[in-house]
Parts: C-alpha cells; structure tokens; sequence
C-alpha cells in the first residue's frame, strides 16, 4: 500500500513538474478543482452519499446488536465450559459458594446472601467478588 501511494504522489508530482506550463497548468487544475467542489451539485452528491454512508452504519450496527444479544447467552455458557476446562478445579470451587453450598451444609434456607436464589435460573453459581472470603 506504501508503495503505491509512493507512486501516485510522485506521477502527480512528476505530471505538475513535468509540464511547460509549471506553475500555471498548477494553478488551473487547482482553479478547477475548487469550483468543482464549489459546485451545488456536487455538494449535494456528496450530502447524499454521507446520508446514506450513515444510514447503512446505523443498520448495520443494529443487526450485529441484534446477533449479539441472541447469541449471548450461548457465549456465556461456552465461556463457562472453556473455563472450567482450563482452569482445574475452578468449577469445584464455585460449587462451594453458590447454591450447593446451602445444601451440603445444611443452612438455613431463610438466612443468606440471596446467592442461593441467583444461582437457579441457569445452573451455574455466581462468581464471587475478588478478594471476598470465598474467592480462596
């Protein structure tokens, strides 16, 4: 890419140097270029085109929202799996802390933290704060 815009600027270098003209022939195509974009019509194709540049980002943007959202709660499922494969132990870990933990000890079901009532809605126990007592 470097290279081709290297030799783009030296063609048109080389094309503005290279006249009889010089400066002259510079000045006109500069001349014609500003009453080219002075032009109303070639304004407003530009306006349009910027309108519907925005008009295809903004539908784009909704689509992928919209594959995102339906997809998200498979990506947290995998993300779950893959860290329990990875992480030994990680899984026997969080077992301890969220509704399991109720169960095995025998507590209260009045008493807690909410945790137990949270973890039943997937299966998986929630994920404690760093640095509380039950992160290790």
């Amino acid at each position: 890419m470097r290279y081709r815009v290297m030799f783009f600027a030296g063609a048109a270098l080389g094309f503005i140097l290279g006249t009889r003209a010089g400066r002259e022939r510079y000045e006109q195509m500069k001349t014609l270029a500003r009453r080219a974009t002075d032009n109303p019509a070639v304004q407003q194709a530009a306006g349009t085109a910027a309108a519907q540049a925005t008009g295809l980002a903004k539908t784009a943007r909704d689509k992928v929202t919209d594959k995102v959202q339906q997809r998200k709660p498979g990506f947290a499922d995998s993300a779950i799996r893959k860290a329990s494969e990875r992480l030994p132990g990680w899984r026997d870990k969080q077992a301890g802390t969220g509704a399991d933990s109720g169960a095995e000890t025998g507590a209260d079901s009045g008493a807690g933290t909410g945790a137990e009532s949270s973890a039943g809605t997937d299966g998986v126990p929630p994920v404690p704060a760093p640095g509380s007592p039950a992160d290790g």
